[in-house]
C-alpha cells in the first residue's frame, strides 16, 4: 500500500513564496517521477511542474521561472517552490508519484489528496 501526502499550501499575496512538499510512503520499490498539478473549480486538472528520473524537469508555460521543482530520492519527497505568485496561481495542487512496488518495473500512478494554494490580497 502507498500513499502520497501534501502539505505546505496557504494563503499568500500576490508576489509572496510558498514551498509545498509531498512525500511517497508504504510498500515503494522505485519512483519513476514525481511532480505537481493544479485544478480550479470547473476546469480540468494541469500539469505544473514534473520530476522524471534521467530527464531535465518539465513545467507549464506559465509557470516557467517562477516555479521550481526538486525531488530528494532518499526521503521519497518531491517539493515544489512557488516564488512571484499570482492570482492566476490560485488552485488544489495535487502530487503524483509514478511508483513500482515490485521488482517488475510496472508503474502505477498515485495521488494525494491536494493542498489549497490561494493567492489573494
Amino acid at each position: 500500500q502507498v500513499s502520497v501526502v501534501e502539505s505546505g499550501g496557504g494563503l499568500v499575496q500576490p508576489g509572496g513564496s510558498l514551498r509545498l512538499s509531498c512525500e511517497a510512503s508504504g510498500t515503494i520499490f522505485s519512483i519513476y517521477a514525481m511532480g505537481w498539478y493544479r485544478q480550479v473549480p470547473g476546469k480540468q486538472r494541469e500539469m505544473v511542474a514534473t520530476a522524471a528520473n534521467g530527464v531535465p524537469a518539465k513545467y507549464t508555460d506559465s509557470v516557467k521561472g517562477r516555479f521550481t521543482i526538486s525531488r530528494d530520492n532518499a526521503k521519497n519527497t518531491v517539493y515544489l517552490q512557488m516564488d512571484s505568485l499570482k492570482p492566476e496561481d490560485t488552485a488544489v495542487y495535487y502530487c503524483k508519484a509514478d511508483i513500482s512496488t515490485t521488482r517488475s518495473g510496472v508503474l502505477y500512478d498515485y495521488w494525494g489528496l491536494g493542498t489549497q494554494v490561494t493567492v489573494s490580497l
